[in-house]
């Protein structure tokens, strides 16, 4: 991996950088824990909505079940040298309750729609309260770029 050479780049240009991922990105690694059961990591696909994460599991599914039971989450997109990292809180929507702008972007995206599933699916929502990007040694100061919900200059 090549670091030397890279010129840091400011705040707002990691902020455009990380909205335009967002917006482009399909996947996303989704880390939640459980008070009795420990950490659990899962990939997931994702719609962004300007705001919030959208990402969509079994009603059934471990996710599921911690997201209820404790609803701070991470995320990360898997790029090891352009790294974002979020970290929110998660709510459940199940299929029937999602708003229909929302589950219709995420069919849209990805060609599948969890509403036509023969078992029930959540949608989760998560809106990030901090946000993390640095590419690679030469930008970890300055990697937080969005503190308390805001984004950063």
């Amino acid at each position: 991996m090549e670091t030397t050479g890279t010129v840091p780049r400011r705040t707002a240009e990691r902020v455009r950088d990380t909205l335009e991922r967002l917006v482009t990105e399909r996947d996303v690694w989704l880390s939640t824990a459980h008070p009795e059961h420990g950490p659990h990591q899962v990939p997931l696909w994702f719609s962004w909505d300007g705001r919030a994460m959208w990402m969509c599991t079994g009603a059934a599914s471990v996710t599921a079940r911690n997201v209820r039971e404790e609803p701070r989450v991470r995320l990360a997109l898997p790029d090891t040298f352009d790294v974002v990292l979020l970290q929110g809180e998660a709510v459940c929507f199940p299929d029937d309750e999602v708003p229909a702008a929302t589950a219709e972007a995420f069919a849209g995206k990805f060609g599948w729609d969890p509403r036509a599933e023969e078992a029930s699916q959540v949608y989760v929502r998560v809106v990030p309260r901090t946000v993390r990007a640095w590419r690679g040694v030469p930008e970890l100061r300055g990697r937080v770029v969005m503190r308390d919900g805001a984004w950063l200059a």
